[in-house]
């Protein structure tokens, strides 16, 4: 929320400057996320006067200016606006200037050959306004010379994050008493002027929904002349991010940044019967302010009338019963909407306003009618008028919550000792009702008080939350004991080892639009979607890491990148049994771009491939203390993945561990990748669960013995894994064989068509003496019958 101090002032009597207001502000719990100063951005600009205008030599739409700066000789300007003229008075960037609407920063150049000495500068292009058909005209008793910010009177303007507890600081009165309270100056109420309606309200009010919209209040004003508001009004309004519209809107909108309370003017001649707040039906549409057509359904409360729907309600005003230029006769209305309800209808429509921000929080049930008093008085200053008299419909629940507290609280929950005074002191100037027996009685605009654990807090803050000391907890002596579960060991585990390998880690969202997310669900599977997302685009729990990780590939591909190897330890998200949520722990991983750069020692660069995906899988499930030995290949990695190009790890046949490959090309060009991509998918919840052992190592015992290796070559199903041989292989004799690994693959000359001669080298270690020869033959034997059972046969 924006502010400017100028309108801060308007509310709190104060001598501090904006740097004493932040620092109270962020040590009152209302964060001060930037203060700028205008002055700053209209610095080199100054109020000049223009002595002669000329046509420009040679541009029918330029003129040239002889321009008086109050300083020195005149200066000569080149200007296009059509009002400049001889004898006005404007503003004057000089050079060395930099205008607030592009960063241009201004120079003294030449103009179809005239020398131009700055520029003289449009509301626009000062960012005070979006008129930009001329040039600034100041009234004739402005000073040539005064610094256009000094002539402006331009305040600092606060940029303050409230937090979706602290609605009654959505105005800036709220935020005024809550710096009175702190000390920094008086609080100043605004002035509820009392209205003398002139007869009845001619238009019937009621509220058919009593449950979306408890109280309805109105009033016609008659007569008025809509045009454009006063410049006190629009500046306050520019200051706080606000485009002036027109009077009548202006109005409105200052009321709702003054004190919170949305409210909305209708043109009368464009209403027929009663205004009635009601449920929407389904498939009802209206056409709201921003210009787009909503469809509504029966859950909406809207304001209508016998012709239809004029106004989402709590959220924007329609279109159709939009005030304009030739609007006289008006209708206000102030309502009260029930939050949740509000806050519904915003996230199905995917609307989201200014009004709904507030009602959504919960504004001021008791401010309805001092509401609607502030806002008649200011139109009928700003646009004439005469007012009728209020009618209302229902009630708003402005009962306020009675709570007995306890100062004592203070020090037990907020851990700082202030005096019983002082709290009494801080929750009557936030506009709580203390008495003599600590029955605290909270204002009705203040939701978010539920209980004496709230009254502390409000003691608190105000008090300073940086008055409260940092205190360590008590810690037992002795050696602490590890609190690591065995999941967050294992993501430790494999994160490092990932990071190790070379790969950079990414931390993605976990949501994914519902179209994605359905193309990377198993068969069958069923999703989870958020009834309150952050966008349509994230609202669908993701099944696997890869969609978040291709979407990272495409934006570092699309910005330069040539090789990425990124990976992410996190949780994909379905549904188990009965329905409920089922989190896996889960590691992607996925390879784009040139595995090595083109070079004069290795040619043409080379890209990433099927197998350097299983490598990285295979040396990651042995990080996480997989049996890698054990693993065996099989195809079905699932219809993301190439199916000629993927595989699974599996312990058996149905434990899938991890699936790996290259994805599909219809897969990565859905994400607008135009490279091959590879991956890697471990689930990590499959793995094993390893036994408990004692808490000490065994001790290393390295064997007495040197290992003997022997080299076996094996003609081989072409078609089948290799994996399958060398599994067979490690298992001939798990006594003496600690490893074997294939060291050559041939097929060619001397090798039948459809095999492969397969090189392993196994490594044998004896035990307490050293292999006799009848013993290697044996083990050899071993390994040729376990090789002959998946079709291995021996070379001669």
């Amino acid at each position: 929320m924006k502010f400017s101090l100028e309108w801060l002032k308007h509310f709190l009597d104060t001598e501090a400057d904006a740097a004493q207001i932040a620092e109270t502000l962020n040590a009152i719990g209302l964060e001060v996320e930037g203060v700028e100063d205008p002055a700053e951005r209209l610095a080199g600009f100054r109020v000049a006067e223009v002595l002669t205008a000329e046509k420009h030599p040679d541009a029918d739409k330029l003129q040239v200016l002889t321009v008086d700066t109050g300083e020195g000789d005149p200066l000569q300007v080149v200007c296009g606006a059509p009002n400049a003229r001889a004898g006005m008075k404007g503003v004057l960037g000089l050079p060395g200037a930099v205008v607030p609407t592009n960063g241009m920063e201004l120079r003294k150049s030449a103009i179809r050959g005239v020398e131009s000495n700055g520029m003289m500068c449009s509301v626009r292009e000062l960012e005070l306004g979006d008129e930009h058909d001329g040039i600034i005209e100041l009234p004739g008793d402005a000073p040539v010379g005064q610094a256009f910010a000094d002539y402006a009177a331009s305040s600092p303007i606060f940029d303050v994050a409230i937090t979706p507890n602290r609605p009654d600081c959505m105005g800036v009165m709220g935020i005024a008493r809550d710096l009175a309270a702190a000390g920094l100056g008086t609080f100043k109420p605004v002035e509820v002027p009392a209205i003398d309606g002139a007869g009845a309200c001619p238009v019937e009010v009621r509220t058919d929904d009593a449950q979306g919209c408890p109280a309805f209040h109105a009033r016609v004003i008659r007569g008025v002349k809509n045009g454009a508001s006063p410049e006190w009004l629009q500046k306050r309004l520019i200051d706080a991010g606000q485009r002036p519209i027109s009077a009548l809107v202006d109005c409105t909108n200052y009321l709702m940044l003054a004190c919170g309370r949305p409210a909305h003017v209708y043109d009368l001649a464009k209403l027929s019967g009663a205004v009635v707040a009601r449920r929407a039906k389904d498939g009802e549409t209206v056409e709201a302010l921003n210009g787009k057509t909503y469809t509504l359904d029966d859950s909406m409360t809207v304001i209508a009338d016998d012709e239809g729907v004029h106004d989402i309600g709590g959220i924007m005003g329609g279109e159709h019963s939009s005030v304009t230029g030739e609007t006289t006769d008006v209708l206000l209305e102030i309502a009260y909407f029930e939050p949740e309800a509000i806050g519904v209808t915003g996230r199905k429509l995917g609307l989201a306003t200014d009004a709904r921000t507030r009602f959504e929080r919960g504004v001021d049930p008791a401010f309805l009618d001092d509401g609607l008093a502030l806002l008649t008085d200011l139109i009928v200053q700003t646009c004439g008028g005469e007012p009728t008299e209020v009618t209302v419909a229902g009630k708003a629940p402005a009962d306020a919550r009675t709570l007995q507290f306890d100062p004592a609280l203070t020090a037990n929950l907020g851990g700082v000792e202030i005096a019983e005074d002082e709290q009494r002191r801080i929750l009557e100037s936030l506009d709580f009702s203390v008495d003599a027996d600590w029955q605290v009685i909270c204002p009705p605009r203040r939701h978010d008080i539920e209980g004496a654990a709230d009254l502390v807090e409000e003691v608190v803050r105000i008090h300073g939350l940086d008055k409260v000391e940092s205190v360590a907890l008590p810690r037992a002596e002795g050696v602490a004991r590890p609190t690591a579960t065995a999941e967050q060991k294992l993501e430790r585990r494999v994160r490092r080892a990932a990071a190790a390998r070379g790969l950079h880690e990414a931390v993605t969202w976990s949501f994914l639009p519902t179209d994605v997310a359905e193309r990377f669900a198993e068969e069958g599977a069923q999703l989870w979607s958020l009834a309150n997302p952050i966008s349509e685009d994230l609202k669908t729990m993701r099944p696997s890491l890869l969609p978040g990780l291709l979407m990272a590939v495409q934006r570092n591909l699309d910005r330069g990148a040539t090789s990425l190897r990124l990976f992410e330890v996190g949780r994909r998200y379905g549904r188990g049994k009965n329905g409920a949520s089922d989190e896996q722990l889960t590691l992607g991983a996925v390879f784009a771009g040139d595995k090595t750069p083109r070079g004069w020692a290795t040619g043409k660069a080379q890209g990433f491939d099927a197998y350097d995906a299983k490598g990285e899988a295979l040396a990651l499930l042995a990080a996480a203390g997989a049996p890698v030995d054990n693993l065996m290949v099989f195809g079905e990695a699932g219809p993301q993945f190439h199916p000629g190009q993927s595989g699974t790890l599996r312990l058996g046949p149905k434990n899938v561990l991890a699936r790996f490959g290259m994805l599909h090309p219809r897969t990565i060009e859905s994400f607008d990748v135009d490279a091959p991509v590879a991956a890697v998918e471990i689930y990590l919840d499959a793995l094993p669960k390893g036994r408990k052992s004692d808490f000490a190592r065994p001790a290393y015992a390295p064997p007495a013995l040197q290992a003997v290796k022997r080299d076996f070559a094996f003609l081989f199903d072409a078609e089948k894994p290799a994996s399958d041989l060398l599994r067979a292989v490690r298992g001939a004799d798990k006594t003496h064989i600690v490893d074997a690994r294939i060291f050559d693959d041939f097929r060619g000359s001397g090798v039948p068509e459809g095999k492969r001669s397969l090189a392993i080298e196994v490594t044998l270690q004896p035990g307490e003496k050293s292999f006799t020869e009848q013993e290697l033959k044996a083990i050899s034997d071993a390994i040729t019958a376990a090789a002959s059972k998946q079709g291995g046969e021996l070379r001669g």
